[in-house]
């Protein structure tokens, strides 16, 4: 066990002296606010009928926009209705890119039962985190900033912030895919011809499209955020345009396959063996043909072998295998679905093949230049969720695409539905093939549906970033937040544009729909968490119209948000991740402090008072012990705190770890002082924060110190998160003050510490104490004169730990007597050090029992006799301290002038009372008996007990400036508190006389 009865003083010698000053607070209490002054119940009523539940961060900006626009003339903000600005562009986004451009290849891919499992997941996903949605959305009023909003109101500002900039980037890539996804049909199914780059040869067909895709992609992009910024009014007209050629589209496909079952649309597939054939560069699927009785070859022979001619050197496996013409859509009654079943998975570059028997060649090194349809990319289930997450938004997506899922599986061959660009179709789009009453129904529905959900993502994206930057939780975004005079965010679309561009020149649709898979699927994630933790704190404030919601519903969409973050991409959802850890802590560290009443805080709350009723179960194991500090801290007259450098050695021996207590007493009455009690806290608020001390603070009015001191004492803490040690600077000029209860407070304050056996820490000369500067090699010198299991020997260890005193040694220094065994000590002691895994030096310091010297036995005799006169003469209180103060004063220059002349023998104490005063005070009355008394104050003897600590004080003294006078720290123990003013002295004695101190 570490005993907790001593008293330590904690000694600076090599520093200098700093001067802090802080600001203090204005604000005073003016009183009560007068009846007169409240709202009338009329105004009343009328505030509540118009209450939004608007939170302070919102009207915080609108006040700023006001204050901004007060010289401008006011200019209508377009609003957007909840049919034109919500439901319109989450069908756009519905019906979009992914299912025209994605979803055949999805299924032909992974098969009907591995398609139906990726959008039942996904699909599983936005239903629950629509259902928390909607409850969080009925909790109040949403106003811009969506799911931002919700998400920040309801987990505080660092998740808010962080999770609203990933789905803003989730958004402004989404922008990026949508934009790729109308240059994809563009250049592959409406103008092929209008390519800069052209591919030579078969390998460089991919980096072709990739660089055509770059160039028009960002042509495309400047056209989009030019038509955004002329005004958002275009956008929702050129929305319903393009909403009604989606809707036709739709139409188109459902159309088409009721048609298939009385008659299938034809569009062959060539098949050369068992792989399929890029219909390009023949118009009959057939090696031969006969003409006027014949044999000629085909546009096809020509490109499997090296000339016309019949015999003609060929491709090995066109030569060992015939070719099949099939048809690409046999009809929803053919039978097909049962061969689309199971998936086809393989790496980039892998034939499209159907499942019939065929002639393998025994060279195969020549099949890549051929023109067979292949695998652009390395197809799996995870990448396939990845791709497919971003079209799924809801319950009418759920719907359409299941039964697309079970529509293409029945209607389209197997290897049409690999076939990704319709390469077997003559450059058809395959979902196109599928429509009534022509597949430019479905190319030219899905190019207005990817310009519609481009333009509403460029409209989207700079809104919400416009609302994150005007809640000024991201400081470095403030920038953000201004715009056109009508509130358009022109700034925000700028940056939109950057950021989209960068997903433009990735060039590739499958490779940035996992990207913004990774924001959304991470803002879900944040919407049912926030969900789930409102249900679960029962808030007061948490009492949502929709009733149709459950935190385990929550806890699941929760779940399964994070399960596909990591089923889709594990290496970007890390990424993702450390993105949002990154901003957490940034807004976390620099970003402006918000109280919206989140239930981040109402979960700390709650596991505060959990872990505060398990901490009161039992005591903290020996292990677990550290210092739990109760600072108590002096005011000036300006309330000002003192001693700030006290502050500093807080931080740098606790490091921000265990509790910390920061306590100050004002005298007075709470009611007459209360505003200078606010402004106490605020003025050491501001010194922590100055000191970077973390803990908590806690100001008391008491009616005088001690009384205070001592409710601090007792009373700091909550539950079982109470302090161990009691830290507070010694006394300055406490022989010299003015104040008779200076000292007299001191020693009580020790006194009651060791009754509530708590450990106490005085710092002495606190105001040289290093303030962040680290210091230079040095030693902390720890003077163990009392055993005290260890406790002494962990206060160095804990300063070492900062960057401080990292480079300072630890030396251990302690006490032997002429009977003492200096040899054995020194080697219990340094087994001791290892047991409890110190590096320090050891050394045992041998004292003498030397004579009393005759300066300590004069100064002790003083303190007594004067204690003893004073008594005696009956003097005030205040003139009692002011008498010995003299005595002690002369006491001192006396000998001075005997260390100067040692040969000369001391003179008699000069008393500072007189015959004169003696006689006023024989007039008062006085007894003949205490008169007596005091002439016999001359032939008194001392205490020898007294005398023994004092010498033992200066003997002590003299060893520590001998042993330590380079040091940078020391550390001493003293057994038992003070009883009296002469003990004061004698723990004076101990740091007397440094020349640094």
């Amino acid at each position: 066990m570490i005993c907790l009865y001593f008293t330590f003083f904690l000694v600076p010698w090599q520093f200098c002296t700093f001067i802090l000053k802080f600001l203090i607070s204005a604000n005073h209490l003016d009183g009560l606010e007068e009846m007169d002054s409240n709202p009338m119940v009329s105004s009343l009523l009328n505030k509540l009928a118009n209450y939004t539940n608007l939170t302070q961060g919102v009207r915080e900006h609108e006040e700023a926009d006001e204050d901004e626009g007060a010289k401008k003339q006011t200019v209508k903000s377009p609003q957007m209705g909840t049919f034109i600005g919500v439901y319109l562009p989450c069908l756009q986004n519905i019906l979009g890119v992914i299912l025209f451009l994605r979803m055949t290849w999805i299924v032909g891919t992974a098969g009907i039962l591995e398609s139906f499992i990726i959008v039942s997941m996904c699909c599983s996903c936005t239903m629950l985190t629509a259902i928390s949605m909607s409850a969080i959305a009925t909790n109040g009023v949403v106003p811009a900033g969506g799911s931002y909003y919700m998400i920040s109101r309801s987990l505080g500002p660092e998740f808010g912030g962080a999770v609203g900039l990933c789905f803003y980037l989730g958004t402004t890539f989404a922008g990026a895919m949508y934009i790729l996804g109308t240059i994809e049909i563009l250049l592959t199914y409406i103008v092929p011809s209008a390519a800069i780059f052209k591919a030579e040869e078969k390998a460089q067909e991919a980096d072709a499209l990739l660089n055509n895709m770059r160039v028009y992609g960002t042509c495309c992009l400047t056209l989009m955020a030019l038509v955004v910024f002329v005004g958002v009014k275009y956008v929702n007209k050129l929305a319903l345009v393009f909403l009604a050629c989606v809707v036709l589209s739709i139409l188109a496909i459902y159309a088409g396959v009721i048609k298939t079952i009385f008659e299938p649309p034809i569009f062959p597939v060539c098949l050369l063996g068992n792989r399929t054939l890029q219909n390009h560069g023949f118009d009959k699927c057939m090696k031969t043909e006969i003409i006027d009785n014949v044999t000629v070859t085909t546009k096809l022979w020509s490109l499997f072998c090296k000339g016309p001619e019949l015999n003609a050197s060929c491709n090995e496996y066109f030569t060992l295998n015939n070719v099949t013409e099939i048809q690409g859509i046999p009809g929803l009654t053919s039978g097909v679905i049962s061969e689309n079943m199971w998936g086809s998975y393989g790496p980039a570059g892998m034939l499209v093949e159907k499942a019939m028997p065929s002639v393998p060649a025994s060279d195969a090194s020549q099949d890549k230049h051929m023109p067979y349809v292949v695998n652009d990319i390395t197809a799996f289930f995870t990448l396939l969720v990845g791709i497919y997450f971003p079209s799924v938004t809801g319950t009418f997506t759920c719907n359409s695409d299941l039964s697309c899922v079970v529509m293409f599986g029945a209607c389209i061959e197997g290897v049409l539905l690999r076939d990704k660009f319709g390469d077997s179709v003559k450059g058809n789009l395959v979902i196109g093939t599928l429509s009534w009453p022509s597949p430019w129904v479905i190319v030219i529905g899905s190019f207005f549906s990817c310009c519609g959900a481009g333009l509403q993502s460029l409209t989207g994206a700079p809104r919400l970033l416009q609302a994150i930057a005007r809640d000024g939780i991201v400081p470095f975004l403030e920038v953000f937040g201004h715009g056109k005079a009508n509130g358009e965010p022109t700034w925000a679309l700028l940056l939109t544009a950057v950021i989209c561009e960068s997903g433009i020149l990735i060039a590739s649709l499958d490779a940035v729909a996992p990207i913004l898979s990774m924001f959304f699927l991470m803002c879900y994630l944040f919407v049912n968490l926030a969900c789930a933790l409102q249900t679960l704190l029962r808030t007061p404030n948490w009492r949502p119209r929709f009733k149709y919601y459950h935190w385990t519903l929550s806890f699941l969409g929760m779940s399964l948000c994070l399960a596909l973050m990591f089923i889709s991409s594990w290496y970007y959802a890390l990424v993702a991740m450390l993105i949002a850890g990154c901003i957490y802590k940034y807004i976390e560290y620099r970003g402006a402090e918000k109280e919206w009443g989140d239930g981040i805080r109402g979960l700390s709350l709650n596991a505060a008072r959990y872990a505060l009723i398990r901490l009161e179960e039992a005591p903290p194991h020996t292990k677990n012990w550290r210092p739990q500090l109760l600072v108590l801290l002096n005011l000036d007259s300006e309330l000002s705190v003192k001693h700030p450098r006290l502050l500093s050695f807080t931080t740098q021996l606790k490091a921000g770890k265990g509790l910390t207590i920061v306590g100050s007493v004002l005298e007075g009455t709470f009611l007459s002082r209360e505003s200078d009690a606010k402004r106490a806290e605020q003025s050491i608020k501001s010194a922590m924060a100055s000191e970077k001390t973390k803990g908590f603070c806690h100001v008391v009015v008491s009616s005088n110190l001690r009384d205070g001191f001592s409710h601090l004492i007792q009373s700091a803490g909550l539950g079982g998160m109470k302090h161990n040690s009691v830290l507070m600077a010694w006394p300055t000029n406490w022989k010299q003050s003015s104040d008779p209860q200076s000292w007299k407070n001191f020693i009580e304050t020790i006194r009651e510490t060791t009754a509530a056996h708590q450990a106490l820490l005085v710092a002495k000369n606190v105001d040289s104490f290093p303030h962040q500067e680290r210091l230079a090699e040095g030693t902390i010198d720890v003077w163990w004169i009392v055993h005290d299991g260890g406790l002494l020997m962990l206060l160095p260890f804990l300063l070492q730990q900062h960057k401080v005193w990292r480079k300072c040694k630890m030396r251990i220094f302690t006490v032997a007597q002429l009977d003492d065994n200096s040899i054995q000590m020194k080697k219990d002691l340094q087994m001791f050090l290892y047991h409890l895994r110190l590096n320090a030096e050891v050394e045992v310091v041998e004292m003498h029992d030397s004579d009393i010297s005759a300066f300590t036995y004069e100064k002790t005799l003083v303190m007594e006799q004067r204690s003893q006169m004073l008594k005696q003469m009956q003097l005030s209180r205040t003139e009692r301290e002011r008498e010995a103060q003299l005595i002690h004063d002369r006491n001192t220059a006396s000998h001075a002038a005997l260390n100067d002349k040692p040969d000369v023998s001391p003179e008699r104490v000069h008393m500072t009372w007189t015959k004169d005063k003696f006689c006023t005070e024989r007039n008062r009355n006085r007894d003949h008996s205490a008169n007596m008394a005091v002439r016999d104050l001359f032939s008194m003897k001392p205490n020898q007990s007294n005398v023994r600590c004092m010498h033992t004080a200066i003997k002590l003294n003299e060893v520590v400036a001998n042993k330590s006078q380079g040091a940078h720290l020391v550390l001493l123990n003293m057994p038992g508190p003070p009883k009296n003013r002469v003990f004061m002295s004698v723990y004076c004695a101990t740091s007397f006389g440094f020349s640094r101190s």
